[in-house]
């Protein structure tokens, strides 16, 4: 199969951000075979697919670094909730999370990430398989990462459990080119440090299954660390191995410059989620420290219970402006810098920035078009800040990942909308059913 996309304004995001004002593509199977500037050689003209693209916007799907797909099913409950992780969350996860109810919202999820042109997400949550299940399906790339914690988990009655289950992982998907196993230890204040060691040792048997967890992420867990081991968090996962060379680390607000130092050092990526430590009130993180340290940092959205959105387009603003407001000047994390972010760095982030993250002859076609027609995206000066500060994902009409498009004309190819949406709200209505039944027990 050739595909071929011509008169596109196109962003490589290659290292030196090339673009292309009228630019073309040759998409064969699964990889970019051709590109180039002004009209498409004859020869191209002739393939299976010819589209022209109408002056829209060609770029790198973009890479979603942390996520917790079937949370969608928690979205906007007991918002206004002070203990609402207590009150509602744990026990509804520990009573109603089922593989049913993960493959539900991960399908929501899914289907919602690539409509806003996420092409990869690195995700972690109970009962993984059925996460990894519905990625395939869908299309989209995935890292799958099965999640192990102390706190009651509905999918394991010990640690032992859990890696039973990242084993069943890692063999359900041994040779899928789009999904890569992954074990996720929930945080060091809900594994431990043994446990953290063992999770090292997993990794280095078996160097393909990746390392995510959150780290640094919040008051409590260092004042857990300090209290318990007289350590800071990265020096307590340091001591215990699991600051391995290409392992994900999830939100690291609360880092010193020495901490960043080994972060880069160790070979670590960071998981950068603006919109839910924000609404969380944890404070920013020190994204520009650790990029000029050459720790990268990729964009992500959090669970949908934490940030409420899977829009990729909605962290651009919010990452650049608190890093503004941190380094007290417009210039900080400049609008490029976001959008390489979502694209090639965050490529990086889950270890695949040699296949994907740019538009290059030879990496994989996951790529999206968005149109620019609305208003709101005009004038055009420059077209990063564009997308940091005024696109969103209604512009997005077209995806192809792998050389194959899932979303076509704002439709998904690979998902029903209408099933997607009533599964999700059939699963709603149970939850509502056990949030009554919840405030009518702490009543009693």
């Amino acid at each position: 199969m050739r595909t071929l996309l011509h008169n596109a304004r196109i962003l490589s995001m290659n290292a030196t951000f090339e673009e292309y004002a009228k630019g073309w593509i040759v998409v064969e199977d699964q990889l970019i075979v051709a590109l180039g500037e002004g009209d498409a050689p004859a020869v191209h003209l002739t393939a299976n697919e010819v589209t022209d693209v109408d002056g829209d916007l060609i770029m790198p799907g973009m890479v979603n670094t942390h996520c917790h797909m079937p949370m969608t099913l928690f979205r906007g409950l007991g918002e206004d909730v002070d203990d609402r992780l207590f009150r509602y969350i744990l026990p509804l996860e520990r009573e109603a999370i089922t593989p049913e109810v993960v493959r539900v919202g991960s399908n929501h999820a899914a289907l919602e990430m690539m409509l806003g042109g996420v092409t990869a997400v690195a995700d972690m949550y109970w009962f993984e398989r059925e996460v990894g299940y519905v990625v395939d399906a869908s299309g989209m790339r995935g890292i799958v990462g099965q999640s192990l914690a102390d706190f009651d988990p509905p999918d394991q009655n010990s640690f032992d459990e859990g890696f039973a289950l990242v084993d069943e992982l890692r063999e359900t998907f041994k040779g899928n080119d789009r999904i890569t196993t992954s074990i996720a230890p929930h945080a060091p204040y809900s594994t431990g440090p043994k446990i953290m060691e063992r999770v090292a040792s997993y990794a280095a048997d078996y160097p393909d299954v990746k390392i995510q967890m959150h780290l640094a992420e919040m008051k409590s867990e260092m004042e857990w660390c300090e209290t318990n081991y007289k350590m800071r968090p990265v020096e307590l996962a340091d001591k215990s191995g699991i600051l391995r060379a290409g392992a994900i680390m999830a939100h690291c607000l609360e880092l010193n410059q020495n901490e960043i130092e080994l972060l880069a050092e160790r070979r670590i990526s960071v998981a950068h989620n603006a919109r839910s430590n924000a609404k969380a009130g944890r404070g920013i993180a020190p994204v520009v420290a650790m990029r000029n340290s050459n720790v990268p940092v990729g964009l992500a959205s959090d669970g949908p219970m934490s940030g409420n959105t899977l829009d990729l387009f909605s962290q651009f603003a919010p990452a650049s402006m608190f890093a503004k407001l941190l380094g007290q000047s417009r210039k900080c994390l400049p609008a490029r810098d976001v959008v390489k972010m979502a694209t090639i760095e965050g490529a990086r982030v889950i270890g695949l920035e040699d296949d994907i993250g740019s538009i290059e002859i030879g990496k994989k076609a996951d790529i999206i078009r968005i149109s620019l027609d609305a208003l709101r995206l005009h004038p055009i000066y420059d077209i990063y800040a564009m997308l940091v500060f005024s696109a969103n994902t209604s512009d997005v009409t077209d995806v192809m990942i792998d050389g194959k498009w899932v979303v076509r004309n704002r439709c998904s190819l690979t998902l029903e909308n209408d099933k997607v949406l009533s599964d999700t709200r059939q699963m709603a209505d149970r939850f509502r059913q056990k949030i009554i039944q919840i405030d009518a027990d702490r009543q009693r």
